[in-house]
């Protein structure tokens, strides 16, 4: 039996010694723990399809066109990448960040169920995740705006207990973190303070008098009888 050939659902760039793009993807698989530049590539690509759909759909306006553009904003809705109230134009706008966040692995680490972005994507990648009651496993999984209030611990993960030695390191290095940037506005504070107290205390100068040369030459001059 002959397997047929697994076709890519992504491409790459067309020209790979870009350094600005280099430079772009290199911040973004820091940012996000994106295992290698291929996940950034299938997320472009996702981007460039909504692009292309959009810029087919703007000037059409026909039946048809106008139910694929509903279909495809609501489809965008749900996946929290434009509002309730969106125009098939805004779609032009949307950037590969707006779809790196959207993935279990960052919503994982905002919800701060993990400490990093990197531990974000093991705690997934070993059945830590769920969401509902379905484990999921996949990082780079899109979550909609209603699986997002479900994603949590599987129910048999050592993480479900709050005492795990890595969520007690977890909320004591949050709790550090707030404390550190208390004291860093009480500083700031005091520092402004300190600059509106000093302005107030300064004297000011008293008016300089005129002199009697300037008095005489601005005195009107005499008219003779």
């Amino acid at each position: 039996m002959v397997r047929a050939k697994l076709r890519k659902k992504y491409s790459g760039p067309s020209h790979l010694w870009q350094m600005d793009r280099i430079q772009e993807e290199k911040q973004i698989r820091r940012s996000y723990g994106c295992k290698n530049k291929a996940e950034i590539w299938k997320v472009q690509s996702k981007l460039r399809k909504f692009r292309a759909q959009a810029r087919r759909l703007i000037p059409l306006t026909g039946r048809q066109a106008q139910l694929e553009k509903k279909q495809l904003l609501t489809r965008l809705f749900k996946l929290g990448l434009v509002k309730e109230n969106a125009k098939i134009e805004d779609v032009l706008a949307l950037k590969i960040t707006d779809l790196m966040e959207r993935r279990l692995q960052t919503l994982v680490l905002n919800k701060k169920l993990a400490n990093t972005v990197k531990q974000a994507r093991q705690m997934i990648s070993h059945g830590h995740i769920q969401i509902g009651s379905k484990k999921v496993k996949s990082p780079t999984h899109l979550v909609t705006l209603g699986q997002e209030p479900e994603i949590s611990f599987a129910g048999n993960s050592p993480f479900i207990s709050e005492m795990h030695p890595e969520r007690v390191a977890g909320n004591e290095k949050r709790e550090k973190k707030n404390r550190g940037q208390i004291v860093e506005d009480k500083a700031l504070e005091l520092k402004k303070e300190s600059k509106r107290t000093e302005k107030t205390a300064e004297p000011k100068k008293p008016a300089e008098k005129k002199s009697d040369s300037k008095k005489d030459a601005e005195a009107p001059a005499e008219v003779e009888a």
